[in-house]
């Protein structure tokens, strides 16, 4: 189920809260206040989106919030980064296709 590492010889045991959660319409289970990226490396999954402009897989890249790599759709609420937003039970989480509001049509970086 899990990829997830739950003892550590020098860490303490993870406690875990197991809660599920909606990625696309299929039912993972991830540890409750643990990022969505986390929770969804956990559930082997890698891919986040695709790129707006050329379809090339994009997944978690620096982990902190700055990249925007990781942003999905949470609740309907657009643009959010997964490695900033714990996971909360029942959360509907969804890859995102279009491009981000804060991108503006020309932008080189599309």
């Amino acid at each position: 189920m899990t990829e997830r590492i739950t003892k550590h010889k020098i860490l303490d045991d993870l406690e875990l809260n197991i809660v599920p959660f909606t990625w696309n319409n299929h039912t993972l289970y991830g540890n409750e206040g643990e990022s969505v990226t986390a929770a969804l490396l956990a559930n082997n999954i890698r891919k986040i989106r695709e790129h707006e402009k050329d379809g090339q897989p994009r997944g978690m890249y620096c982990n902190i919030g700055h990249c925007s790599e990781c942003r999905v759709t949470v609740n309907g609420k657009r643009n959010q980064r997964a490695c900033l937003t714990p996971l909360v039970q029942d959360m509907v989480i969804e890859q995102q296709f279009e491009i981000p509001y804060v991108v503006k049509e020309g932008s080189p970086y599309v």
